[in-house]
Order: C-alpha cells, then structure tokens, then sequence
C-alpha cells in the first residue's frame, strides 16, 4: 500500500501535467488557428462562379438626354488611383405591376394619407389610370397612376408666394414627416425604410430656387430618399437618371413645413429572386469614359469640356421606371454634380441593342 507522501506526490505529478497538457492543446489550437488565417489571406479561395441565373440582361434604360460631345477626363480620386471592385454583384429581378380591380378605392386611401381629397378624377378621359387628387382650400393637386402608385404634387406659387416666407423647420424633422406621410399611405417598402437620405436648403428668389449653405437663410427644405445600400456587403448605393436628385423627393417651404412639390417614382425589387454577374474592372470602365461610351446623367455646372473625375464607385441604376431587373453601374463622379454612368457588367451577359 502506498503511503501518504507518494501519494501526494504522484496527485501534484497528475495535476502538473494536466495543466501542461491543457496549455499545450490551447497553444496548438491558436497556432492553427493563426496559421488557417495567414494561409487564407496569402491563398485567398476562389470566389464561386457567377449564377447568372438571368441569362444575359437587357440593356439599361437611360433615358434620353442630350450627350455632349468633346468631353475629356482627368483622373483626380483622393488616392490617384481607380479602385478595385468585386469580381462579382447580384442582379436584383424587379416583379411587374400587377393590375387590381381595387386600385381605385386603395389609390383613394393613399390620397387621403398623403392630406388629399379622396374624390380624385381622371386628367384626361382616354387616359386611363392616371387621376387628379386636389386639396382642399389649397392650391395643391395630386396627381397618381392608380396602378403602380407612382405620384407628383404640385402648388400653385402664384396663387400664394407667401407660403415660402419663413425660417423652415429642420430637415431632421422633415425627414421624418416625410417618412410618415410614405408609412401612413403604404409606400414604405424595405429599400425606402432604411433610406440614404440627402437634404437640400434653398431659398426662392424671384421664380427661382438657389442654394443656401444655412438653414437661417433658406425658406425650403428638400428632402431626397434614395434606396438603401444593396450588395452583399450592404455597400453599394444607388444612383437615378437626374443626379443628384433622387426619384422620391419632398420640397418643404417655409415655416409651417408645407409640402408645395413631390415626387414618388419608386419601383419595388424583390430581395429574394436574384443573381450573381461578372463586373467589368474600373480599368476598362475608365477606358469606355474616355472613348465616349458612357451616358452622361448630369454634366453639372461644368463649362469646360474638360472634367476632373473626383470618385469611382459601383452603384445600383434607379431608373425612376418600370425595368426588369436593377442592374449596377460604375459611376464617375467629377465637380459641380457631373455624373457619367457606364454599365458595370461585362458585355458577354449583356443583350445586344
């Protein structure tokens, strides 16, 4: 029988190797995991292959407008280099508008939630779908294709200049008056809850509406609200045929916040059905640029056919209209709001014109 002392002995044996043993396994362990991280980042694993699940996409609908000529580009980014994209992005499918034998009695409760009467007519007898919603006491009209929803109003300014006069509220408040006027008439969808929004303080002067850097010195306020950032990473922004301008816009005035002018030309995207595509490198984007394939948005307040490019990125087209699928483009951005667009996905999956 072994006595007290070896076996006391042999007990602080057991427990110091156990011990060693432990720190031996965690040492191993972070030693593998430190050396599966390194070997990644040097032999990254390839990304998987595009879905393309689309077949090859339909042109982009840029709407028609005038392209200047003689245009020359500069390349002036903050790093003095294009960037580097994705070898890949998804492709979102854009479900159509369908017909429903209630549009007109919902058209009217969108109506009513947006402050309008709810006994709208039609603007023009043959034209079907689209109705005039007015205001009571106002000189405001809605106007709204009952079908897909899309809608404008408008005030008329000459029957009552003095609504702009006034310091508005803040665009921080009117963003939120905004976002529940849309909520009330159920327009808010998921890209437009989680909006990238833009603000604008101008001020009237004559028929006119000029920027102003203060709140203090403006009496409108506009609010822009772009879709939220899609992609993958939830990086990627999207951008509309009339940039800087979103396709759902308020214009507030003066210092009651009146709604004197909006647009909504928003057009759902199903999350759940898209698809993987190549994109072309901002190298060869650039190259399209200079050789005049691009479609420019905005030439801004450039004079000179000569224009710095400040920023390169991928963006998501909003074409502010019905299209099948919401395609990326690789947007250049230069002084005074110029904007160029140039299809981001490589031309082997794009349909001929």
């Amino acid at each position: 029988m072994a006595s007290l002392t070896e076996t006391a002995i042999v007990s602080r044996k057991a427990i110091k190797y156990t011990v060693l043993l432990i720190i031996i396994i965690v040492v191993a362990r972070l030693a593998f995991k430190g050396g599966v991280s390194v070997y990644k980042r040097l032999f990254p694993p390839k990304p998987p292959k595009p879905t393309v699940s689309f077949g090859k996409l339909p042109s982009i609908p840029f709407p028609p407008k005038n392209q200047p000529e003689n245009l020359s580009y500069s390349l002036e980014t903050t790093s003095g280099r294009l960037p580097e994209f994705p070898q890949q992005v998804e492709v979102y499918f854009m479900p159509p508008t369908a017909t429903n034998i209630q549009a007109l009695e919902q058209a009217k409760h969108k109506a009513s939630a947006l402050g309008f009467s709810s006994e709208g007519k039609l603007i023009i007898e043959n034209v079907q779908n689209v109705y005039l919603f007015p205001k009571a006491r106002t000189p405001s009209n809605l106007t709204m294709n009952i079908i897909t929803g899309i809608f404008s109003i408008n005030y008329d300014l000459r029957s009552n200049p003095r609504i702009t006069e006034g310091v508005p509220p803040s665009p921080e408040s009117l963003e939120k008056k905004a976002m529940s006027l849309l909520s009330k008439a159920g327009y808010l969808d998921t890209d437009l809850k989680e909006s990238i929004v833009t603000r604008k303080l101008l001020k009237a002067e004559g028929e006119n509406f000029v920027s102003v850097s203060s709140l203090s010195e403006s009496n409108l306020v506009k609010i822009n609200l772009f879709r939220k950032n899609l992609g993958s990473k939830k990086d990627i922004p999207s951008v509309t045929p009339d940039m800087p301008e979103a396709n759902v816009w308020f214009l507030f005035a003066g210092s009651k916040g009146e709604i004197i002018a909006a647009e909504y030309h928003h057009y759902p995207r199903d999350e759940k059905q898209s698809s993987t595509y190549p994109l072309k490198t901002a190298e060869l984007a650039w190259q399209e640029l200079n050789s005049g394939k691009a479609y420019i948005a905005n030439l801004g307040e450039n004079k000179s056919e000569k224009i710095a490019i400040r920023n390169v990125h991928l963006a998501y087209f909003d074409a502010g209209l019905y299209t099948e699928y919401f395609q990326p483009v690789v947007v250049f951005q230069g002084d005074n709001d110029f904007y160029a667009f140039v299809p981001a996905v490589t031309e082997e999956y794009l349909a001929k014109k």
